[in-house]
Parts: C-alpha cells; sequence; structure tokens
C-alpha cells in the first residue's frame, strides 16, 4: 500500500531481526554455485520459506523441486537448509546426481545425535512439528526408531519401547520456550531420559523471540515482516499476542493495511529468519515519508556465521 497520512510518529525495530547464519549460507549456497556452475542448477525443495527470496533465485536461474525424480540424470542439486534423510542421499547417489549440501549445521548435529542414539539402542523423542521440511529428514535418520512429540498432550501419552533407554532431540527452529513445557511433561513421564543440548535449538529463533517479548512493552502494535508458511514467522506473531499485543504477519508494504495502525503512535517491527532485509527497509521507508523517526531496540548480538558449503564434484 502507499501509506498516506497515519498516526505512527516512531518505528522500533528490533535486533536481532531477518536471515540467520544457516538461511545466509543456504542462500549464498545457490548463488555462489549459480556463478560458478551456470544453469540449469536444482535445488531440493524451497531452500527457505520466503516467496521473494524463492522468486529472485529463480530469476537468477534456480529450479526448485520437491523431488529428485525431477532432476535429470547427473545434474547439480542443492540441499535445502532444512536438511533431507539419509535415503535422499542413496537416491542421489544412484542417479549420479551431485550434490551441494546446504543443511543448516545446526540440523546436521541433530542428525548425527539421533544417529548415535540409534546406535546406543535408545528410542529417539523428536519434539517438532508434524510435516515440517526438518523434522521429515531428521525421522528418516533412524525410520521407525524416532516418535515425533508436537505437544504437552502428546508427551504425556507417547509410548516408547524401554522407558529407561529414550533420549530426546528436537527441531531446531524451536525455541527454548517452545519445547520448555513439552521437556517438563516428558522428564515427568521419563525421569531417566537423555535431554537435548541446549545449543541444539537455534540461537536465532529464541532471540527474534525475546526481542519481540521487549519489542511489546514499548510499541502500539507489532509487524512481523514474513511468509505465511515460515513457522518462525507465525511463532514471533503467536509470541507477541500472548503478551497482549497487537500483532500481524505482512509479506511486505503491500500486506500493511489502515487498520493496523488505527491509533498506534510507536509500531513495533521485526522480520523472521527467513525475510530479507530489504523487505524491512521498504517499510521503514514508507513510514520515514510519512514523518516517522526510527529507533533501534537491541537485545543481542548476532556473530554466528557458517562457512558455504564444499561444491560439487
Amino acid at each position: 500500500m502507499a501509506l498516506g497520512e497515519t498516526s505512527v510518529e516512531k518505528i522500533i525495530l528490533a535486533e536481532p531481526r531477518g536471515f540467520c547464519a544457516g538461511v545466509d549460507r543456504a542462500v549464498e549456497a545457490v548463488r555462489s554455485a549459480l556463478r560458478s556452475y551456470g544453469r540449469p542448477l536444482y535445488v531440493r525443495h524451497q531452500i527457505v520459506h520466503n516467496r521473494f527470496v524463492l522468486e529472485a533465485l529463480e530469476r537468477e536461474g534456480a529450479i526448485f523441486v520437491e523431488s529428485l525424480d525431477k532432476v535429470p540424470t547427473g545434474q547439480r542439486v542443492i540441499f535445502s537448509a532444512h536438511g533431507v534423510a539419509p535415503s535422499e542421499w542413496d537416491r542421489a547417489k544412484d542417479r549420479a546426481l551431485r550434490v551441494i549440501d546446504a543443511t543448516c549445521p545446526l540440523v546436521t548435529k541433530v542428525h548425527l545425535e539421533v544417529k548415535k542414539y540409534d546406535d546406543e539402542g535408545r528410542t529417539v523423542i523428536l519434539i517438532g512439528h508434524a510435516g515440517h521440511e526438518e523434522v521429515k529428514g531428521t525421522l528418516g535418520v533412524a525410520p521407525g526408531k524416532v516418535v515425533l512429540v508436537g505437544s504437552v498432550s502428546e508427551a504425556r501419552t507417547v509410548k516408547v519401547e524401554n522407558p529407561e533407554r529414550i533420549a530426546a532431540v528436537t527441531q531446531t527452529t524451536l525455541s527454548v520456550d517452545d519445547t520448555r513445557e513439552i521437556m517438563e511433561a516428558l522428564k515427568e513421564r521419563f525421569p531417566s531420559m537423555q535431554e537435548p543440548r541446549t545449543d541444539d535449538i537455534c540461537y536465532a529463533t529464541q532471540n527474534r523471540q525475546n526481542a519481540v517479548k521487549e519489542l511489546v512493552q514499548v510499541s502500539d502494535a507489532v509487524l512481523v515482516v514474513g511468509s505465511k508458511q515460515s513457522s518462525n514467522a507465525n511463532r514471533l506473531v503467536e509470541v507477541a499476542r500472548m503478551r497482549g499485543a497487537r500483532a500481524f504477519l505482512v509479506d511486505s508494504i503491500a500486506d500493511v493495511e489502515p487498520a493496523m495502525l488505527d491509533g498506534v503512535r510507536a509500531l513495533g517491527l521485526t522480520a523472521s529468519a527467513s525475510s530479507p532485509e530489504w523487505l524491512v527497509e521498504e517499510i521503514i521507508g514508507a513510514f520515514a515519508r510519512s514523518g516517522a523517526e526510527v529507533e533501534l531496540l537491541s537485545v543481542a548480538k548476532e556473530r554466528v556465521h557458517f562457512p558455504l558449503p564444499m561444491p560439487a564434484d
């Protein structure tokens, strides 16, 4: 929308926000491969859940597919930040595909832990969202040996073969807050359970949620820039609303409606881990032209950087 007169006098910008190190690495891996090898370049699954990023990469030559069967034999393919099951690696090898692995290192670490626990004869409880691409890959590390739990009620009723030999891991894009009640319910039932390592949970997810908690205290309403398909974007809205804030999920400035701004003088602004900064800058620019000032609210500094994956042979 083109903003006319609004009541907004100040934009309070959350820090950190936007791309995390894993997303930044995955997107740059696609661009680096296109520069090195040219077209075509196939990417299994959406590299991130943001249509603006996907559309930009498609214009540059990336071809997104949901199945390796869509990739011609012998071609290069990038595995997205969400990771894949070992069976996908086997399928790629059978079809002589040249793989560039852009799996987030935090996801890879969880896969290694699941493999370790399975080798020890433990049942693995995975805390996560059914159907999420990362969860699909983690379940595939030890088929039939990983039990998915997505809620407190499921934690209270889940059945395992040997309650004394279990371990828990989490979907990396959940926060400590997201998993706390589920973990407490599991520990009540299985006191000897091997708990997840705290560094398995994505630092970026927790940092962005912490920033939103601070943002709602100084804002009349909060805009979260992110896709409806992004679980971490939707969770940022939920975190704000749980604390009584008016909060809205917007893809871009085009989704900002006058009703969202009714009576709003201080507008909080943040972005999900899969949202590029230019979308945030576009919104800031629109309000700045209407006279709004910008104030930064910083709760953490992120200095995490993941090196690019090795190129395909």
